[in-house]
């Protein structure tokens, strides 16, 4: 496949591809900030030797410096995000997750990404039953690429004043 070329570039570095109905990224926190990289990385390493110090044991030390990177896998390692009419797809180090426009009917974007809620209204449930996209210097493309596409139904006028007469 000639795609093959493309592909390499699109993992090396966060990179926007918009092509027909369609939007890809790639988005690697720890290659965007080194410095903040640094300081977490020694800090994972500085719980693991505490970890040894305290319990004497090398096996609690490598538990707790697998725990802590494992925690922040998402930080690691670079995630893909690609939507499209079909709905939107995700690829982490661990998982792929596929999940269809119709779920979601409100978003909330903010500096780093856009959070799209299952609810209609704000909920204290969002942060769990939504998804949250992070952002790799393109949040216009990809806010104007979901607004047409988020499954909110309009209220119906009549119903409204209904309720406001009764009260």
């Amino acid at each position: 496949m000639s795609d093959t070329n493309n592909n390499a570039a699109e993992h090396d570095n966060p990179t926007v591809t918009e092509s027909g109905q369609s939007l890809a990224w790639n988005c690697h926190p720890a290659n965007r900030r080194p410095w903040v990289t640094a300081g977490v990385t020694g800090f994972i390493l500085v719980c693991a030797m505490l970890v040894y110090i305290v319990m004497d044991s090398k096996a609690f030390a490598t538990l707790a410096l697998v725990i802590l990177f494992a925690s922040l896998a998402k930080f690691y390692f670079p995630t893909r995000y690609r939507l499209d009419d079909a709905g939107i797809t995700v690829r982490t180090s661990t998982q792929t997750l596929h999940k269809e426009w119709s779920i979601y009917r409100s978003m909330y974007p903010d500096r780093n990404g856009v959070l799209l809620s299952p609810f209609a209204e704000p909920s204290r449930l969002e942060n769990f039953r939504g998804l949250y996209l992070m952002f790799a210097n393109n949040g216009d493309e990809v806010v104007e690429f979901i607004k047409p596409r988020l499954g909110t139904k309009p209220a119906t006028p009549a119903a409204k004043p209904a309720e406001e007469s009764e009260a």
